[in-house]
């Protein structure tokens, strides 16, 4: 038996459990982890509430990034062997002190990349690797917006845009996390408490606008995002942090200049495992090289994974949040 945190009914940060679960030999094609850190995203808030449902219903093991190392492993993997250290974006099922996962979907860690630093962004990083690299390839000189961008996936975003040359334009909740922004890229912040992002970021382009728009908020930013964007540019939307983006008028991108939208995801993006490893590859260089900084802001043990849910929900959170087993 091993220490985890379980839904058995979904909810509020509350539903969080956390209690002893048996975790299975690895089967064929498998590998055991032994957990050293966790990664807390909004998308495990999704899960938790209902919003996504559990692939395998209920209950079920919270968390979608760890990393640690291999203890045990199945018949079938050749690529991997006992001690190995690893990280992995696979969930949910990562709040727990050890659990089984498929080898294919899990990567070694270069030994200049910790546990902590992996945990914190493997999926926030991956995220950021695909929208900079593939979804719109950011390139220099481009005006780049990006939403909560003192957030896990902003602070990375900021940084690694600023890397590729661009303008980085960035709206937070407060001067504290404005600051924070600044620190890790980005060029401009707007509050968007107290000013219209709008019309800020037609003064800080001098009416140009935005290459891309990268949007994790969703409902309350829509659709002022669109407005943000030049002709022929593209709006990703990848997240929904405010609630999900109602149906629109698709003839609202025809108005405003014959846009793109897309709504990517992880999962598709790395479904072929040659993808995922060039990803990481691309991920793990940005960070080994110091051209990316991981921020690991908060540091929470496994139990009291519902206050760590309970901070990112309030916007009490900037970077990486992770749970030490």
């Amino acid at each position: 038996m091993v220490a985890a945190v379980r839904v058995h009914k979904v909810g509020g940060p509350e539903a969080l459990v956390y209690e002893d679960i048996a975790v299975p030999a690895p089967g064929p094609g498998q590998i055991r982890v032994k957990q050293h850190a966790i990664g807390v995203n909004f998308v495990d808030v999704y899960f938790r509430s209902g919003l996504y449902p559990a692939p395998g219903g209920l209950p079920f093991v919270a968390g979608n990034e760890a990393a640690g190392e291999v203890v045990e492993v199945g018949s079938g993997v050749s690529d991997f062997k006992r001690g190995d250290r690893v990280a992995y974006v696979q969930g949910p099922g990562c709040y727990t002190a050890e659990r089984v996962v498929p080898a294919d979907r899990v990567v070694k860690l270069p030994d200049n990349i910790s546990y902590e630093q992996a945990a914190g962004m493997m999926l926030k990083g991956l995220t950021v690797q695909y929208l900079v690299r593939r979804t719109f390839k950011v390139e220099q000189g481009m005006n780049v917006l990006m939403h909560a961008a003192a957030g896990g996936v902003g602070l990375i975003l900021c940084q690694w845009a600023n890397h590729l040359g661009a303008n980085v334009i960035g709206t937070v909740g407060s001067k504290d996390k404005a600051d924070v922004a600044r620190a890790n890229g980005c060029h401009h912040t707007i509050l968007y408490r107290d000013e219209d992002f709008v019309a800020r970021v037609k003064e800080i382009t001098a009416g140009k606008l935005c290459d891309v728009v990268y949007d994790g908020i969703g409902k309350v930013t829509f659709p002022g995002s669109l407005d943000c964007i030049r002709p022929l540019g593209m709006f990703v939307s990848f997240g929904s942090a405010s609630g999900p983006i109602a149906a629109f008028d698709i003839n609202m991108l025809q108005f405003r200049g014959s846009l793109f939208a897309t709504r990517p995801t992880l999962n598709t993006y790395a479904a072929k495992r040659s993808d995922l490893l060039a990803m990481a590859a691309d991920l793990f260089g940005v960070v080994g090289s110091g051209a990316v900084k991981i921020p690991i802001n908060q540091t929470y043990p496994l139990k009291d994974a519902a206050k760590a849910h309970r901070d990112l929900e309030s916007r009490a959170t900037t970077g990486s949040i992770i749970l030490i087993p």
